[in-house]
């Protein structure tokens, strides 16, 4: 084992470790810096696969926007966060079949390919200003990625404002029915 996959399985391992703590956790500031650092791991990874531009814009992009908006979105939303109970859900072995069924088929996808395990992967172009190019080429090519691109904006789009309507008041009626109770 070399060096940089001692890394990459440390990397993983805290990748995945940290995932699961997202969702594990159930304050969700606490979730929020666990986030913080599964994107980390992540942009390591990216590193890693010497893609520093794709680190770079995990780091900017993901670690310094969208974590901390939902850091602030968090600690700003006026409604309080009430225990009601057990957080498990009833059908938890459904999300635990689909993900081993998941698992099952990235191994046997990964089989498939020979001798990944050695770590012979092809070798990138010398220069990271083609990689960035062809990044951005590919991001606007109708053959490629240009549809994930416009479904991802549409789906950020779409959380953007399901986070307003949360965080919105309501309406009168329900402010006065709070304020009895409180």
């Amino acid at each position: 084992m070399t060096v940089g996959q001692g890394i990459f399985l440390v990397t993983a391992a805290v990748a995945v470790i940290s995932a699961v703590m997202v969702v594990a956790n159930p304050r969700l500031v606490h979730a929020a810096l666990w986030l913080v650092v599964t994107l980390g791991a992540v942009a390591v990874a990216f590193i890693l696969l010497d893609a520093a531009f794709l680190a770079m814009v995990q780091v900017a992009v993901y670690i310094g926007a969208i974590a901390i908006l939902i850091i602030f979105t968090v600690m700003l939303t006026r409604r309080v966060m009430v225990d009601k109970g057990p957080q498990a859900n009833r059908t938890w072995w459904l999300a635990i079949f689909i993900a081993l069924v998941m698992f099952g088929g990235l191994v046997a996808l990964l089989a498939q390919v020979p001798d990944w395990w050695q770590g012979s992967a092809p070798l990138l172009a010398a220069s990271g200003d083609f990689l960035v190019e062809d990044l951005g080429t590919s991001l606007v090519d109708p053959e490629r990625y240009v549809i994930p691109f416009e479904v991802a904006s549409v789906l950020l789009l779409a959380a953007l404002i399901g986070s307003i309507v949360l965080a919105r008041p309501g309406d009168p009626a329900d402010r006065s029915e709070r304020g009895k109770g409180a």
